[in-house]
């Protein structure tokens, strides 16, 4: 927000602003509120007007009573109103005048009027108001505040995804643990089953599977060999893995995202805010009424300086109603206690009003339309006399034995198992077993291919044609059967491309995967339209191709991959079950992964939307009564707007704004 960037906002070199800054602000702004509300009190008790109202008469007044409600007031000024008054300045000399030159001239002129009246002018004086104005708009940028992101960590939770050390392998073969900075090009080191890679390189020994979903997108574990080339900061599999480092510091891919994310977050345009833009003219309205007003009764109606003067006041601080300053601030605060209800994190809140012009939303595959991990979608059988329920107890018998991450999953298919005897690995290709005195294996298409047993048939090359993994049985190297595997899409995928067709919005799909997934799993949830084999570089380039339509675009993920197209998104939408960087990259996190609350977000950022224009509306648009009133245009009828009576109709403008707020819903 403006009137934040222009009191003490300073930013860290990723382009967010600093997150202990923002602390600290926080701090700042409820300090100064809680001090403020402590002296209105007996500013208030020592108001004559409010004494009146009471029915206390003299009972509370004494010598110098005016002095010490000159002096408490001065100090909630200054103190209290400092935040105001620097904001002032700093809008000023930006030539961007908004919320902070509005607040500061409405409790400027308040504060010197009154000050005039306590030391011999006649008039009535606008202590009780000046810093009842103060302690509504200090808590309203302390709500604010609250509300709105802090710094970005995206960067600090990228570098964690690096082990802190690995295990290097010296020239007489011993291993020595070093830090990961003292990695240099060309060093060989070991990798442990279910480790970190510590850096880009190359596989000298060893064979295994990685896991690089939050790297680069691609749904199933990839097998590695000598002479494969590995990412630092993917997971290790069953197996032990040397490798050559070729790539370390800036020049590694993780540290390329980092830089990617960062470009993209610098980059990113802020929203003016609402609240912003209606104070911009309520400046010039109290500015241009209250100089109207003043010539009127002077020169014109040839009344009284004090008169004039406190026709000219009355006008200038009701024009900066407190119900302004609670306007947005209430909602967001609403808003944002609604979204966390419902599993919705809001930390953008610029973004997330941004949310109501969507036009396109982009959805990552893995782990978001799709559960991110593999499962069995088919059974094909090639003899008759087995059943479908056979087949797949057969194959959890024997991957019961295997670490491979499929083969864990097979295994979980079935709860009654065989007993096996003689396990064997099949390296590259499978694994086998003894299991009722019968050899049964389960193996690759490849293996099946080098002992030339056709397996082709119509289900099983439609199953290869949607990109899908298949695994076959064989019990005494005959063949029996096949399993399909594939990233499995969410049950509420469907639904929610359903209704944000519906809403007008185009989805399209991001993957890493090849064409064929891509075309499968887009057909199946009813996707418009798909890029796949997106190289993880490359992604936050297809969300600019979006933009480039013209299309305010959303952007759905959860992988350290889709970090930098979070960030280039007009909104990024992270899945919580995620990476921790996605997450930090996002303006709006989704706690329970479930597709059908970014429907939720779009929904509740249009319903946000309205409201803060039905508060703003109310909060200004009363003015169009209030000082025509204020300046006395009835008053030749003997209606004349006294301040108290301003007073009671700032408050109710701030009831009438607080309840409105309290209605809000995700429709």
């Amino acid at each position: 927000m403006e009137e934040h960037k222009s009191y003490n906002h300073n930013k860290d070199k990723s382009g967010s602003h600093g997150h202990n800054g923002h602390e600290l602000m926080i701090a700042d702004f409820k300090k100064r509120f809680y001090i403020s509300l402590i002296l209105t009190l007996p500013i208030i008790l020592l108001t004559p007007l409010i004494q009146h109202w009471l029915g206390l008469g003299e009972k509370l007044k004494f010598t110098g009573d005016s002095y010490v409600l000159f002096g408490l007031s001065s100090f909630v000024y200054f103190y209290g109103g400092y935040p105001f008054l620097k904001g002032l300045f700093n809008e000023i000399r930006a030539l961007k005048p908004g919320m902070m030159t509005l607040i500061a001239l409405a409790i400027s002129v308040a504060y010197i009027y009154s000050s005039i009246v306590v030391f011999g002018l006649k008039g009535d004086i606008f202590f009780w108001e000046l810093v009842t104005l103060i302690d509504i708009m200090l808590l309203g940028h302390w709500i604010e505040m609250k509300s709105v992101m802090g710094a970005s960590k995206a960067l600090e939770e990228l570098a964690k995804l690096m082990p802190s050390d690995a295990h290097r392998i010296n020239i007489d073969g011993s291993i020595t643990e070093i830090p990961l900075n003292e990695l240099k090009i060309a060093d060989k080191v070991l990798i442990k089953p279910g480790e970190k890679i510590p850096a880009d390189g190359v596989v000298i020994d060893g064979d295994s599977s990685i896991n690089e979903s939050m790297l680069t997108g691609e749904s199933k574990p990839v097998s590695k060999s000598k002479g494969n080339n590995v990412i630092g900061g993917s997971i290790n599999g069953e197996g032990s893995l040397t490798i050559e480092v070729k790539k370390t510091g800036s020049d590694s891919f993780l540290s390329q995202v980092i830089e990617l994310v960062k470009v993209a977050q610098e980059s990113k345009s802020r929203t003016q805010d609402l609240a912003n833009r209606a104070a911009l003219w309520l400046t010039f309205i109290a500015i241009f009424g209250g100089a109207i007003t003043f010539f009127v009764w002077t020169a014109l109606a040839h009344q009284s300086l004090a008169f004039a003067l406190e026709r000219t006041v009355t006008v200038m601080v009701i024009t900066c109603p407190h119900a302004l300053g609670l306007a947005v601030p209430l909602v967001v605060a609403v808003s944002t206690a609604l979204a966390a209800k419902n599993g919705l994190l809001i930390r953008d809140r610029a973004a997330f009003e941004k949310a109501r012009n969507i036009k396109a939303i982009i959805f990552d595959k893995t782990g978001t339309l799709t559960e991110g991990k593999f499962g069995i979608t088919d059974q094909v059988i090639f003899d008759d006399s087995i059943t479908k329920e056979e087949i797949i107890k057969l194959a959890a018998s024997i991957e019961g034995f295997s670490e491979h991450p499929i083969a864990k999953e097979i295994s979980k298919a079935s709860k009654d198992k065989y007993t096996v005897s003689d396990f064997k690995s099949i390296t590259g290709k499978g694994a086998q077993g003894k299991i009722n005195g019968n050899l049964a294996k389960i193996v690759s298409p490849g293996y099946l291919r080098e002992n030339k047993i056709n397996y082709e048939n119509d289900n099983i090359n439609k199953l290869f044609e949607q990109g899908k993994t298949i695994v076959f049985i064989l019990v005494n190297d005959k063949l029996i059967g096949a399993i399909a595997l594939s990233d499995l899409v969410r049950t509420e995928s469907k639904q929610a491309i359903k209704e944000l067709k519906e809403m007008g919005i185009k989805t399209i799909m991001l993957t890493g995967d090849n064409l064929k997934v891509a075309e499968s799993v887009s057909k199946e949830i009813g996707i418009d339209e798909y890029f796949a084999e997106v190289l993880p570089q490359d992604k936050a380039n297809k969300v600019k191709e979006v933009q480039q339509r013209g299309l305010t675009v959303a952007m759905t993920g959860d992988g350290v991959n889709d970090a930098p197209a979070l960030a280039q998104a007009d909104i990024g939408i992270a899945i919580g079950a995620g990476t921790d960087v996605a997450i930090e990259s996002a303006d709006v996190i989704l706690i329970k992964s479930n597709p059908l609350d970014v429907v939720s977000i779009i929904k509740l950022s249009r319903a946000t939307y309205k409201k803060m224009v039905q508060n703003l509306l109310w909060a200004t648009g009363y003015n169009l009564f209030a000082i025509p009133l204020a300046a006395g245009v009835l008053y030749s009828f003997g209606i004349l707007l006294s301040p108290a009576m301003g007073a009671v109709l700032m408050s109710l403008s701030t009831i009438i704004v607080a309840i409105n707020a309290r209605f809000l819903k995700i429709i």
